[in-house]
């Protein structure tokens, strides 16, 4: 895959690359073309009205996807990637996993999983709150830990809107511990929980909440590291906040065994879904589910 001169202009620099091991998120320049980010609201649209180009063949245990049926709450939707050719086109930008692997310093990215999202304009909606978490958590059956996340707003996204918001320079922090709790995600667990998890592991780490809301422009993303606490909060502006998380994984990434306290190995929704590696594990390279979107 190759950039144009241009496309090159747009990667993060050194800086850039030594600031995102710093502090753990990164803000781009404009990787998505005004007329890009139109056609992803157009898109998004026409998914929310029933367009599919292609279903998911069996449902995973664990599937984030709204339907009219679930009301005016904020809408998650996986694997919009494999679903919907027109939101795939433009989220399989080779810039964008060029900009993703000039971050996690690797030669090749592949989509881990999309979430489509919209967050309603109503401010007391509790679904509305993300709470502080990071995504490692429940991707422990992945290997790697240079797994990375771009949120991609298709307009102007500031604290109004409930943008994302970091913990800068949590990914580095060591954990307290946990237990079998922490690989759920962070809609299945308790709210205080997840409050009091992020305090005892700033303390445990003699260091101090520092939370950076994301202002993102038309046209530009964030990207964090998939060890850094984020969350988000209430949407303010009388519009509704239209975005999707696309997780990427760096081309080292497998699946391997994550036991817990019963004696059954963490999961993740691909497990139902991707091929099988010779050994029988689930191949997260499965090209159908996880594309490849940079390599040199």
């Amino acid at each position: 895959m190759k950039l144009t001169d241009q496309e090159c202009e747009l990667l993060p620099s050194d800086a850039d690359v030594e600031a995102y091991a710093e502090h753990g998120w990164y803000l781009s320049k404009k990787l998505l073309t005004d007329d890009e980010v139109d056609e992803l609201i157009a898109a998004s649209e026409r998914y929310y009205d029933g367009e599919r180009d292609r279903r998911l063949p069996v449902r995973p245990p664990r599937l984030a996807y709204w339907t009219p049926g679930d009301g005016p709450v904020q809408r998650h939707n996986d694997y919009v990637h494999y679903e919907s050719d027109a939101l795939a086109r433009i989220l399989r930008k080779p810039l964008i996993g060029a900009v993703a692997a000039r971050l996690a310093q690797a030669d090749r990215i592949r989509i881990f999983q999309s979430t489509l999202i919209l967050k309603p304009q109503r401010p007391d909606e509790v679904t509305n709150l993300v709470p502080w978490h990071f995504d490692k958590h429940y991707w422990a059956s992945s290997s790697s830990e240079r797994m990375l996340t771009a949120f991609i707003p298709f307009h102007d996204c500031g604290e109004d809107m409930g943008t994302i918001t970091m913990v800068d320079g949590s990914h580095l922090w060591k954990e307290t511990g946990g237990d079998d709790s922490t690989v759920r995600h962070f809609a299945d667990r308790d709210r205080a929980q997840l409050e009091q998890l992020l305090v005892e592991n700033a303390a445990y780490n003699n260091s101090t909440v520092t939370k950076v809301p994301m202002l993102i422009p038309k046209g530009h993303m964030s990207f964090h590291h998939c060890r850094i606490y984020h969350g988000s909060g209430a949407n303010v502006s009388g519009r509704p906040r239209r975005a999707i998380s696309l997780h990427l994984q760096d081309g080292g990434n497998r699946y391997r065994e994550h036991p817990l306290s019963d004696g059954s190995n963490a999961s993740y929704n691909h497990d139902v879904l991707v091929r099988r590696t010779p050994d029988g594990r689930p191949d997260y390279a499965d090209p159908e589910f996880c594309p490849v979107i940079w390599e040199p």
